[in-house]
């Protein structure tokens, strides 16, 4: 058996010479069992950290033990490009094309390249295409896309159903079930979730337990409905109303309400149910390596989807027997944000702690992954058994790993060298970690290997689509298996309906949006959403009056720079009066002003309007409230970097305005440079022009000594003429002796000269060598700018608010019926390209 094929054990890589800065033929192998008290992985961006990360979940799956990886930003669905034959073209679809065009190559030549690359680089790791084959063959790979279809969704409010447990024997696991459910959705709507100090969060508890014990399922309507009239009177001692009046339920409800009507709500009931079983093997029993794609989503539903997964594996975790092997590993990729030290409480963070703390008593390794150290929790760091570091930026980082590292191996009775490992982390190189595990006795430096997966970086959302269809079809399968049956029953399609809108008062404003999207293209769109296949019998288009409110804000602040104009719309079916509309919720469909006619723009049905549609003061009021919602609460959010003095622009991403940060910190630190350059220029051609005088002196000095050890032995020379000719003086011996000291004195003054030579091109290289640091200082200072991103919101002056329309809209859908008498009611409008 070879070495890098060991029962029990994850190939990593070589171990890394860092004096000789070499690698060497040691292999490092990492016992698996070893996982069970978790890892982290510390690096910094181009350290390597997503190879080794993927390295690890590759060896986790040969050896035949299940992966569930959060993916926030899209890095590890580069898993599933594995490619046993490393031929070309299956490389094609993932490359750069752009890369190409600008290395002047075509696509095809760009993926021979790639391949030829992968193939030299597995081998000179000692892996061959069988391995990689070997992998795909034990392993099931899986894409879920949370909220999406781009991938295999998740069906994440499936939890919401009654559970199978009983009460009386599982009591504290349902609760903790409950208490996750109520964190995770709180935290979605942006409320407090705290159990002890939340109201809210109390409520929620008690009316779902209530619902449960009773044997029934909970929804999201039915539990909106029952925030505001719960089917429970008391909560402890206090009187319901006293607890949490009205008013507040009612605010509660609403902002549940927005997530239900939010656009795409709906994909969080599709796909795969929210199960770990599933997740961990394949209907035919193979270990599942499932990684949940999450850059869609914005942080409240990345936050919601992690809170629930973890609050699933915590189930999972509770009905376990114990073990010392590794049973499954849980592998969370960039973790800001979702673990922060205290006292920072998101959702996710409760129970990654419980899972970190009671994982290893049934086989759980949970391996962390981030390359901003100090923003993880301190407590969480020193649970981890096993640490990996790579390249680290900031004294910041170094401190944080160095106080995790201690304190693990404080815990475990070990010992660790502070100062040798800071030195060490300075200077590694790409690819390059530090392995510290509590559980053996020496660390090490060490080289990843080669990844067996192609490591293109994220992908788009065309290429996980495809990646999903050519890699994952069971888990496709499964999730049109549990796809349910959408589409709430239309009217009767026999039921007759005008084909011209009703008449109404000439104080209503109406507006009219065109059938945009094909009925064959809306049908298209379900069944690709809901796996099914539909026949239909007849379809036609009918308007349903709607609410629609156009309106325009204006946000200015000439000293920053600001001058924005924003429109606003909002399509709503509005609850009757009094009770009263949230502005907030943009509804289901997004509106373009510039598709709104004030004309009919196609034949169809009218359906017909209700009362409270047909009556003018309605829309007066509506208006109103309109108006008080776009000055209270429309905002434009403006990303400013304090250090730089630098102010974002109206709709400009985080990322882009960093992008302006970096260039502009870039041409900071350049004038710095350069001014700090022209102190050093001068400095070091002081020095080299002394170098260039005491260089002409030793010239000097080396000819004035030659010269004088001449006169010197011509002198003897005549001394020893005089002594054989018997004519010897006393002044012979005088001159012979001024020689000398004459012969001496250039000497010394060679000497001398060399002496100051060397002083002064020592000066020089120091000089040299401090001017470099200074320039590595200058440069990271000005990069820590770059992390000083902040933001704050522009709001309009009331003149600054105006309301463009009020009034009703007909909305045009398709009403179809299948084969099977089944009846759809499906869009027929999405704004224009």
């Amino acid at each position: 058996m070879s070495d890098i094929d060991q029962p029990g054990r994850f190939y990593l890589g070589r171990e890394y010479d860092l004096e000789k800065n070499a690698l060497t033929d040691r292999t490092v192998s990492y016992k698996s069992s070893h996982l069970t008290t978790h890892a982290v992985i510390v690096g910094m961006t181009g350290s390597g950290k997503t190879g080794l990360g993927i390295i690890l979940l590759e060896e986790a799956l040969l050896q035949g033990i299940p992966v569930l990886a959060v993916d926030p930003k899209g890095d590890l669905t580069n898993l599933l490009l594995t490619f046993p034959n490393l031929a070309p073209e299956d490389f094609v679809p993932w490359v750069d094309a752009e890369r190409a065009q600008r290395e002047g190559l075509s696509v095809e030549e760009v993926a021979a390249k790639t391949a030829q690359k992968w193939r030299e680089g597995l081998s000179e790791s000692g892996i061959g295409p069988e391995r990689i084959a070997r992998l795909r063959e034990k392993a099931d790979l899986a894409l879920f896309t949370p909220g999406s279809t781009i991938g295999v969704p998740v069906d994440v409010l499936h939890r919401f159903q009654k559970p199978e447990l009983d009460w009386e024997m599982h009591e504290e696991v349902l609760r903790e079930r409950v208490g996750g459910l109520v964190t995770a959705l709180l935290g979605l709507a942006g409320r407090e979730t705290d159990p002890l100090q939340s109201a809210e969060h109390v409520l929620l508890s008690h009316i779902i337990e209530h619902v449960w014990r009773e044997g029934q399922s909970v929804d999201l309507p039915s539990l909106i409905r029952m925030i505001q009239d719960p089917p429970i009177r008391q909560i402890g001692v206090f009187e319901l109303e006293s607890f949490l009046p009205q008013k507040d339920r009612v605010a509660l409800a609403r902002a549940l309400n927005n997530i239900f009507a939010s656009p795409g709500f709906s994909t969080w009931r599709e796909g795969v149910p929210l199960d770990v079983e599933s997740f961990m093997r394949a209907p035919d029993g193979r270990p599942r390596g499932s990684v949940f794609y999450l850059p869609h989503l914005n942080e409240a539903e990345r936050g919601f989807f992690i809170t629930m997964l973890l609050g699933a594996m915590r189930e999972w975790m509770a009905a376990q027997s114990g073990t010392s092997d590794l049973r499954v590993v849980l592998y969370f990729d960039e973790l800001f944000g979702f673990f922060p030290p205290h006292p920072a409480n998101p959702p996710t963070k409760e129970p990654l702690m419980a899972l970190i703390k009671q994982g290893r008593a049934v086989g759980l390794g949970v391996v962390l992954s981030t390359q901003n150290p100090v923003d993880l929790d301190y407590k969480g760091l020193t649970n981890a058994g096993t640490w990996v570091i790579g390249t680290l930026r900031t004294e910041r980082d170094k401190d944080r790993v160095m106080e995790g590292i201690e304190g693990a191996a404080s815990t475990s009775g070990g010992s660790f060298n502070r100062s040798d490992m800071r030195r060490a982390l300075g200077t590694l190189k790409s690819r390059v970690f530090f392995l510290h595990n509590i559980r053996d006795d020496a660390s090490c430096f060490f080289h990843t290997r080669w990844a067996m997966s192609y490591l293109p970086g994220p992908l788009t959302r065309a290429q996980v689509r495809q990646l999903v269809g050519e890699t994952a079809p069971a888990a496709a399968a499964a999730a049109a298996a549990a796809a349910p049956a959408p589409a709430s029953p239309a009217p009767a399609p026999e039921e007759t309906l005008p084909e011209a809108p009703p008449t109404l008062s000439a104080s209503i404003a109406q507006a009219f949006l065109p059938a945009t999207v094909a009925a064959e293209w809306a049908l298209h769109r379900h069944e690709e959403r809901t796996g099914e296949q539909l026949l239909l019998t007849s379809k036609r288009l009918v308007y349903l009056p709607q609410l629609l409110a156009l309106g325009t804000v204006y946000m200015i602040d000439q000293r920053k720079g600001i001058n924005h104009q924003e429109r606003v719309a909002r399509l709503l079916d509005p609850p009757p009066p009094p009770s009263l509309i949230d502005w907030s919720a943009e509804g289901e469909t997004p509106i373009v002003a510039d598709d709104v006619s004030r004309q009919a723009v196609g034949e169809g049905g009218y359906l017909p309007v209700p009362g409270y549609l047909s009556d003018v003061k309605n829309y007066t009021n509506w208006s109103k409230a309109f108006s008080e919602h776009l000055y209270r609460d429309v905002r434009l959010q403006i990303f400013y970097n304090p250090q730089l003095s630098l102010y974002g622009k109206a709709g400009e991403s985080r990322r882009d305005f960093r992008v302006r940060c970096e260039e502009a910190a870039r041409d900071l630190r350049d004038a710095e440079i350069k001014k700090e350059e022209q102190k050093f220029e001068t400095a070091s051609q002081r020095l080299k022009d002394k170098l260039r005088r005491e260089e002409r002196e030793l010239d000097a000095d080396e000819a004035e000594l030659t010269a004088r050890k001449q006169e010197e032995v011509i002198s003897g020379a005549e001394s020893l003429f005089r002594l054989v000719s018997g004519r010897r003086s006393s002044s012979t011996l005088s001159t012979a002796s001024r020689r000398r000291r004459m012969t001496t004195q250039a000497k010394s003054d060679v000497e001398e000269s060399q002496a100051t030579i060397e002083a002064l091109e020592k000066q020089i290289a120091d000089l040299q060598k401090d001017w470099e640091a200074q320039k590595e200082v200058i440069g990271a200072r000005w990069a820590e700018t770059l992390e000083k991103i902040e933001s704050f919101d522009v709001a309009p002056r009331r003149q600054d608010v105006s309301v463009d329309f009020c009034g009703l809209v007909w909305m045009p859908l398709w009403e179809m019926e299948t084969d099977a008498g089944r009846k759809l009611t499906l869009p027929a409008y999405e704004p224009k390209a």
